[in-house]
C-alpha cells in the first residue's frame, strides 16, 4: 500500500530552439486529469498559433496507470506523447503534467528526432524541479462524548488529518482521513489524552 508520494511544488517552463523549430516545455502540478484539460486551455491562449500542443500526464501516484493519458496532437503516431509519458513515469513523481508547444521553424525532424526534441525540455525540466511530499489519508471513524468532540478534532487536525463528516445522536461518530503513517501515534495520543477511553477504527 502506498503511504506517501512526490508531487511537484512549482512549475517549470524550458524553451529551446531546435532545428529552427521552438519548443516550449511546461511542467505542472496535475492531480486530476481535467486540471490537464484547463491547462491546455491557458497554455494555447497563452502561445497562440502554435503547430502543435502535445502533453502526457499522470494525475495519481507514480504507480497509477489508471489517471494517466498523452497525445501526439498531430504529430506522427508515437513521436511525442508517448515518450513524453515514459519520461514522466520514469520520473517517479506523481501528479505531474507537462505541455510541449512546437512553433514548426521549417525543418522536419523525423520520428526520432521528434521523440528527443518533445522529451529534451522535459528532462531539462525534471532536473530543475521542485517536489514535496504528498502523504495519502485513509478513512477512519471513532465514537465520542460531546465533551470530547474538541480534543478529538484538535488531535486530528495536529496529525494532519481531515474531519470529513460528524453524525450527532447520543454521543458524536467522527468520520475523518488521516495518513496512516500517522495512526499509531494518534491513537497513542488519544489514549493519553483520554485515559484510553478512545480507540479508532482504522479501515485499512
Amino acid at each position: 500500500m502506498i503511504e506517501s508520494y512526490l508531487i511537484p511544488q512549482a512549475n517549470v517552463l524550458i524553451e529551446e530552439e531546435i532545428k529552427h523549430s521552438r519548443f516550449i516545455s511546461l511542467l505542472f502540478h496535475c492531480p486530476h486529469p481535467n486540471n490537464m484539460k484547463l491547462a491546455l486551455t491557458d497554455v494555447k491562449q497563452q502561445y497562440p498559433g502554435a503547430n502543435h500542443y502535445c502533453y502526457a500526464f499522470v494525475a495519481g501516484s507514480p504507480e497509477n496507470t489508471i489517471d494517466m493519458g498523452a497525445s501526439d496532437d498531430g504529430e506522427p503516431s508515437g513521436s511525442a506523447g508517448k515518450p513524453m509519458l515514459a519520461c514522466l513515469q520514469g520520473a517517479k513523481i506523481g501528479e505531474l503534467g507537462v505541455i510541449v508547444v512546437r512553433y514548426f521553424g521549417g525543418t522536419k525532424l523525423g520520428v526520432g528526432g521528434l521523440v528527443r526534441a518533445y522529451t529534451s525540455g522535459i528532462k531539462q525540466g525534471l532536473t530543475q524541479i521542485q517536489t514535496q511530499v504528498k502523504h495519502l489519508r485513509y478513512p477512519a471513524r471513532l465514537v465520542c462524548h460531546y465533551a470530547q468532540l474538541t480534543d478529538v478534532e484538535y488531535f486530528v487536525a495536529q496529525y494532519d488529518g481531515v474531519v470529513m463528516d460528524k453524525e450527532f445522536t447520543d454521543k458524536v461518530e467522527i468520520h475523518f482521513e488521516l495518513a496512516k503513517s500517522h495512526h499509531q501515534a494518534f491513537n497513542q495520543a488519544l489514549a493519553t489524552q483520554t485515559q484510553g477511553q478512545l480507540q479508532v477504527k482504522f479501515t485499512v
